[in-house]
Order: C-alpha cells, then structure tokens, then sequence
C-alpha cells in the first residue's frame, strides 16, 4: 500500500516550509503567506492527494469535531429519525460527526449518556425528543455549547427548536376553509401531548380569522382504528350502516393514521374522498400519507429541519458557522420551524 503523504511532503514538493503548509491548509494564510507560494502549497497538495489529519488538528485546535446527541426514543424510528439524519448531514459538511445515543426514555440511561459524551469530551451537545415536549436539562450539557430539539427548557435557560404548531394547526384548517369549506370536523388526537394544545389554538384561531365559531375538539387517540371509530360516530347514521344527512364536509385529523381511519370509514360508509368529506392529516408520514387513495393533503412536522438548525446553532457558537451567535442567541432562545401544507388529493370544494 502507497504510503500516506505529509505535511511535509506536501511542503518539499511545493518549495516551502512545513509552518507554510500549515498556514495554507487550516485557512490561517492571508497575511502571512504570499499568494503565489500558497497557489504552489494548493497545487502540492491536490497533487499528492494530502488530507490533514483529523485527529492531530483536533489535538491542537482541543476540539474533537463531535457533536454529542442525547435521544428518548427517536434514533431506530424512520419518522421522527428525519431529525438525525439533518444533524448528521449538516455536521458530516463541516467536518464534524454525531456520537448518537438512544436512551429508550430510561432516566438513567439519560443520566448516563450525558456524562458518557461529556467524558468523551465533545465540543457541543444535542437532546432531541421523539415529540414535543418539556425537558429538563441535564447539568453536563451546562458545559458546554448545548441545544434542545423538539423539545424546550421550561426555565427558558437553554435554546429550543421546536416546531411551530399554532401556525401548523391553523394551516391545516386553512386548506378546508380555502376550498370553501364551513362545515369542519376537528379529531384533535389526546390532550397529554404539548403539540394538541398548540394545534387546536391554531385551528380556533384560523377559524375565527374566517368568521367562524370555534369547533369543539373531539379527542380522538393517534391511531388508524381512533380515527375510524371517531369518524363513524361523526359520519354514520344510528344504524352505523349509512351516512347521516347533516355530517361535517371536512375533517382535520390529529395525524395521518387517524386520517387513514377516517377514510376506511368513508369506504364503509359509501363516502368517496374527497368529493363527499375532505380530509386533512398531520406529519407528513411516510409512507403512509403518499399512498393512499387519493393521496392524503397534510401538514409536515420539519424533523429533518431541526436537526439541521440545532447544528447550525452549534457550529456558529463554536466559530465554524455563519457569524457567532448573540449572548441571547447562545441562552434561553426559541426558534420555531414552520411546519408546511403538504397538497394531494383528498381536499375538494364541498359538494353543493
């Protein structure tokens, strides 16, 4: 095997001193090096195929280039695991890497993690949750640069990306209202959750922009057979075997498996979507929302967003990002990433 070459390679090839090399490749050169020996000591360098090497540089930098990143439960699941894979894509761009561990939602498996990555001593630490909620921050993550993900610090001591729900809930409502909907049914999933509470003060607040009552929220459940047997007590007649005269013409659902239940109800009801009901999921889940029949319009929680600004965050605090954050950046800060209308096929105009 071809030996590996060296900065010093690299500066006898190019004609200079090893400290020039240096200067040149960790973009320290500018004032310090003429520009024609750093072209020659560039050239030296593609030409010999020379990377530095990580571990050296971090030595002498004292940095690791890891970002430490605490879960409950996220880090196997392909849904909220979105949130992973844009922390690890926008670290992997900076020359960084994630140390990922899942805690499964045990304390003390928390515990542990947090004192594990800070004894590993990375530069910066993540937790992220599988939904929404509050979190009370481990001391370790005190010491060093630390963000939450889908989640946030009651105290307000340390800085929060979260979905912005409010705005999420009033979208998905909006969508029905836009196509000319007034008869609106809202399964509103369970009341537990930080983000049902959040929703519904969007959806009410998207109502009464348009003139309209508020809805009572039905709670519902999160699961395909909750939003089927929610939606055949909305739906069907006292029979349960038709539908009733006077029914909602649009549903807004707590997820999209509650919305996959509201449609299986329809199928037994002899209700075509979206000409009969129209119906309006939440999360984006794939692939659950893309196949169904007609495909479900919903509103997508930015898992994938999170992730890539919890570590854009990080990397700006510790000098690799775009500008340093402010003191007010750096404690305490809530970001709220909008959650988009996700369009398919199951919105119409109401039927006249």
């Amino acid at each position: 095997m071809a030996r590996k070459a060296t900065s010093q390679d690299v500066a006898n090839h190019a004609g200079v001193s090893r400290s020039a090399v240096s200067f040149v490749l960790n973009g320290r050169a500018d004032g310090n090096i003429a520009k024609e020996k750093q072209l020659r000591i560039l050239a030296a360098a593609k030409e010999l195929n020379y990377t530095p090497n990580a571990v050296a540089r971090s030595l002498q930098a004292q940095r690791t280039h890891t970002i430490g990143v605490v879960t409950d439960s996220i880090a196997g699941g392909p849904f909220a695991g979105k949130l992973l894979q844009g922390a690890s894509n926008a670290a992997f761009s900076a020359g960084y890497l994630l140390l990922v561990i899942d805690t499964q939602g045990e304390e003390v498996r928390e515990n542990s993690a947090f004192t594990t990555l800070l004894n590993r001593q990375v530069d910066a630490m993540i937790f992220a949750s599988m939904s929404l909620r509050a979190h009370h921050p481990h001391p370790n993550m005190s010491g060093v640069p630390a963000v939450l993900a889908n989640s946030f610090d009651p105290s307000g001591a340390l800085r929060s990306i979260i979905p912005d729900e409010v705005t999420g809930g009033g979208a998905a409502v909006r969508v029905l209202l836009d196509a000319g909907h007034h008869k609106i049914a809202y399964l509103s999933g369970t009341a537990e959750l930080v983000a049902t509470e959040l929703r519904t003060q969007g959806f009410n607040t998207a109502l009464a922009a348009a003139g309209l009552a508020p809805v009572e929220a039905r709670e519902t459940g999160w699961e395909i057979n909750d939003g089927f047997a929610a939606a055949m007590r909305l739906l069907a007649d006292d029979a349960g075997h038709s539908p009733k005269r006077e029914r909602p013409t649009g549903i807004v659902c707590a997820n999209d498996r509650v919305a996959v239940g509201v449609m299986l109800a329809c199928g037994q009801l002899g209700l075509r979507v979206p000409q009969d009901l129209s119906i309006v999921g939440y999360d984006d889940d794939e692939p659950l929302a893309r196949t169904t029949v007609p495909g479900l319009t919903t509103v997508a929680l930015p898992h994938r967003e999170m992730g890539e600004k919890a570590v854009e965050l990080l990397l700006a605090e510790l000098g690799h990002g775009a500008g340093t954050p402010t003191a007010e950046h750096q404690h305490g800060e809530t970001i709220l990433i909008p959650c988009p209308v996700v369009v398919r096929g199951s919105v119409a105009p109401p039927a006249q």
